[in-house]
């Protein structure tokens, strides 16, 4: 990786003399930040260590010096040294007094992009997600630098805080011929997005921290101009981005629909569901895991798609290895989806074809991902969901390599796993729904580890699944239960049950318990029996 200068010199005669003397003692190489509180020791932060110093106590006269070496702060409580890539922020009381000070070190690297340097060239929108730190702006500024001098397109960036291309009129030279507008104030940055793309006819526009409603909406705007559009946003995965209220419009939104009764029997949820609002702003989105690590969904749309739908995403992985070199550990698989897919039957999980890399220096080959399948004898069996969350019986599926899968046509399925609010209120309904009689397991909280532990039961003797003999006999064991639950409270006497399989039993007590009564078994297998107790739960 070529790197620019990092004006660790200008950065360093900022800061007041002892400390200064203190960090070129210990060497400046991987030095991240130094902190300065009012009061405390003074503390240089390094890649792989931190180094606090208890003699170096920061005083009032420490803060002035730097501030004086700044000039004025922000309305962000940020500032910059002039044509380097550092920054400043403030730490205020409430006299608006300075008493903390973070200064952070900024460099410019080029080849910090060859991990995603085929997205970048490939004209899709943008959308990088990652914790603080991982290098989210470090990229920006090599993308801008990339798209201008080597692609030869149009970018402007807008710098609001002038963490991409430096403080000072004149941008730094990382960026390369890219053009950048600054934000006076940090809430305009939205108006000067729609500027930007206005007055400059720009084919690129990169944005540095989406954070509100309004750049969310600007961003929209944008995109819907056909400007190539590459920015960061708070937050870490796609599926915090589709929870944040403020954020989702930049994924298409999400809307509540409600169903017909039809549609909501068939899926086996409430009415009420949601679906993407809209086409996202952004085709391509990527998660930052790390500095060398990160995985892309290609399809925004489409992932969005499938995560409503309740199955979880599997995007790619790509990592930078020791070597330098850019190597797929895991290919993006998602379920074969019509677009845009509102109100559509969920069709059968179906393995996406293997996705080709498109490296500067050809191809790379990915590594094979393993998937766990079960062996070709194995009996599978197809469960269909009813008012439980999807995705954690998928995820329960996975991590328990059980031979199961998930199905949305309860015509065809083996077996149901139903939340007990619902089958407790209509326990014939599942019947009505398959024609036929289809082995039910009752699961009492829509938990992971309830849905986990169903599974396990369910798949102990797959081949009992839907046999009407054992269907008769649960259904005469849970109105063996509610008979009993009458009787204790008629009589405020114990009464026992007779005995059951495990599965059976754990029904009954579920059942009990709703009821907020107490319960316990007694007796050994096959004699073990639930006993309903005159004690009321808490």
């Amino acid at each position: 990786m070529a790197r620019h200068s990092d004006g660790i010199v200008e950065f360093l005669n900022v800061l007041p003399s002892i400390v200064r003397q203190r960090i070129e003692d210990n060497g400046v190489h991987g030095l991240i930040e130094v902190v300065l509180d009012y009061g405390r020791p003074a503390e240089a932060r390094f890649v792989d260590r931190v180094e606090r110093f208890p003699d170096i106590m920061v005083g009032e006269h420490d803060m002035e010096f730097v501030s004086k070496q700044l000039g004025e702060f922000g309305t962000d409580n940020r500032a910059g040294i002039e044509r380097t890539l550092h920054r400043i922020s403030a730490i205020r009381n409430r006299h608006h007094k300075i008493v903390g000070l973070t200064c952070r070190v900024g460099r410019a690297l080029e080849g910090t992009i060859d991990i995603i340097d085929d997205i970048v060239r490939s004209g899709q929108s943008i959308l990088i997600l990652g914790k603080p730190g991982v290098g989210k702006t470090t990229k920006l500024r090599e993308v801008a630098r990339v798209l201008a001098d080597e692609v030869m397109k149009r970018v402007v960036i807008v710098d609001t805080s002038n963490e991409i291309a430096g403080d000072g009129d004149v941008p730094h030279p990382g960026i390369g011929f890219a053009r950048r507008m600054q934000v006076r104030i940090a809430e305009e940055q939205y108006k000067i997005m729609i500027e930007a793309v206005e007055n400059h006819m720009p084919e690129v526009i990169i944005i540095d921290e989406i954070g509100n409603e309004a750049e969310a909406h600007a961003a929209r705007t944008i995109a819907e101009r056909g400007v190539q559009l590459i920015g960061t946003a708070h937050g870490q995965t796609l599926e915090n981005l589709m929870l944040n209220p403020s954020l989702a419009d930049l994924i298409g939104g999400i809307q509540a629909v409600t169903l017909s009764d039809a549609e909501a029997q068939r899926r086996g949820t409430q009415k009420t569901v949601l679906e993407r609002k809209a086409p996202p702003t952004f085709d391509v989105v990527i998660e930052l895991l790390d500095y060398d690590r990160l995985a892309v969904h290609h399809n925004v749309q489409k992932t969005v798609d499938m995560i409503l739908r309740g199955v979880p995403p599997r995007p790619e992985i790509r990592v930078r290895t020791g070597q330098g070199e850019v190597e797929v550990v895991q290919e993006e698989q998602t379920a074969d989806l019509a677009d845009p897919a509102f109100n559509q039957r969920f069709p059968a999980l179906a393995r996406a074809s293997r996705a080709k890399l498109n490296h500067p220096d050809g191809p790379v080959a990915p590594k094979e991902v393993e998937i766990a399948r079960p062996p070709e004898s194995t009996v599978v069996v197809k469960i269909f969901p009813y008012g439980i969350a999807r995705t954690r019986l998928e995820r329960a599926i996975r991590e328990k390599r059980a031979p199961a899968i998930v199905t949305s046509d309860i015509e065809g399925a083996d077996a149901v796993m139903a939340i007990r609010s619902t089958y407790q209120n209509k326990p014939r309904k599942i019947k009505e729904m398959a024609g036929k009689n289809v082995r039910t397991v009752v699961v009492r909280s829509n938990t992971f580890a309830n849905i986990a532990s169903a599974l396990e039961e369910l798949i102990k003797n797959p081949g009992d699944a839907g046999s009407p003999q054992q269907l008769k006999m649960d259904e005469k064991a849970l109105a063996e239960v509610q008979a009993g639950i009458d009787t204790v409270l008629a009589s405020n006497k114990p009464f026992e049950l007779a005995p059951q399989s495990a599965t059976v039993r754990k029904a009954q007590f579920q059942i009990i318990e709703s009821r907020r009564l107490a319960s316990e078994a007694v007796g050994e297998d096959p004699n073990r029996r639930v006993r309903i107790l005159p004690v009321k739960m808490a």
